[in-house]
């Protein structure tokens, strides 16, 4: 199964669409336009950077005896405060132990006074911090941001799936249906030996982009080559394309080259015009139902099966483009 194939899945999409949105979402927040921080709370600095600011906070305090200046810059290093003021008790540096000691019987003493005056009364809500609070807000913008892009992935996935149970399913959906619902041949029954790769693909009109490739794979997971169908050349105008021919093709790794065979519709093969066309591009094989088109390389076998088709009807002459083609891929390794 290819990309296109894939991205035809609504599940597929929808996921799509929510991994974009949060990488697009993620680039802008933290490359384009990343959040700037200013004014941050001291007690989410590091314990260095705290413990200047308490150094700093004791020297201020030594040069204007403002005593709830100090006691605010005490408290707004929260619970490591006490910790901190022990750490320059044991190692002040360039600060005078001796005023160290006086800053902590100043906190002491102030701490007695205000004991009842700083318990919150009943019903009364504590004040949030200017950091936190815009901590909060951060989260919240980004929640927001993660559950706009979800919705918006929720709401393709929902549409898609809608349209599909309405009935309004694409080509490539329609062609997929086809391809699970056709009974692959059983070539043990028949008395062969089993293919290592075995594949089914159908083209609906309207899918103006098919073109399915399939790996080819040993049973023990050795990579040999590839196969595959696409699009090789339309008839007439306008939408959708009327798909004239299409190109069968299988690559050999170890022969290390690519055979390919163009199936026309019946007035295709017949247009002098259509046959100089596209013969450079391999043998000519006129469609017909339960046709069997052979390709070979030098390790590879190929043995395509028009399982099922049926030509469009339309102002152009009749069988000159296809409504739907049902293919059947088996590979037989030579080996």
């Amino acid at each position: 199964m290819n990309f296109q194939d894939i991205l035809k899945r609504p599940v597929v999409v929808g996921v799509f669409a929510l991994v974009l949105g949060l990488v697009l979402g993620l680039v802008w927040g933290w490359g384009i336009s990343p959040v700037e921080w200013y004014d941050a709370p001291v007690n989410l600095l590091r314990s260095d950077l705290q413990d200047e600011y308490l150094r700093m906070s004791i020297d201020s305090f030594r040069v204007n005896a403002d005593e709830n200046l100090a006691i605010k810059r005490f408290t707004d290093l929260g619970e490591n405060a006490p910790d901190l003021l022990q750490k320059i008790k044991a190692n002040p540096g360039k600060l005078d132990p001796n005023f160290v000691v006086t800053y902590e019987q100043m906190l002491t003493r102030k701490k007695a006074l205000n004991s009842t005056a700083e318990k919150p009364s009943a019903g009364t809500t504590p004040t949030t911090a200017a950091g936190g609070s815009s901590l909060i807000v951060s989260i919240a913008i980004i929640l927001g941001g993660l559950l706009a892009v979800a919705g918006v992935g929720a709401a393709a996935f929902f549409l898609l799936r809608g349209g599909r149970r309405s009935g309004q399913i694409t080509p490539a959906q329609q062609a997929a249906d086809f391809a699970r619902a056709t009974e692959r041949t059983d070539y043990v029954a028949k008395g062969e030996a089993p293919p290592v790769a075995h594949y089914v693909t159908t083209y609906v009109i309207g899918d103006d982009l098919f073109d399915d490739s399939f790996s080819i794979d040993s049973p023990s997971g050795e990579f040999l080559g590839e196969c595959g169908v696409g699009i090789s050349e339309t008839i007439g105008v306008g939408d959708p394309k009327k798909v004239t021919a299409f190109e069968v093709w299988m690559f050999d790794k170890n022969d290390i080259q690519t055979v390919t065979k163009v199936m026309m519709s019946p007035h295709a093969f017949n247009d002098v015009g259509f046959r100089s066309k596209l013969e450079a591009k391999g043998e000519l094989i006129a469609v017909e139902p339960q046709k069997q088109i052979v390709l070979e390389t030098q390790t590879l076998q190929m043995i395509a099966t028009v399982s099922d088709m049926q030509f469009g009807k339309g102002s152009l002459p009749d069988g000159s483009f296809f409504d739907r083609v049902t293919l059947e891929l088996a590979i037989w390794s030579k080996k």
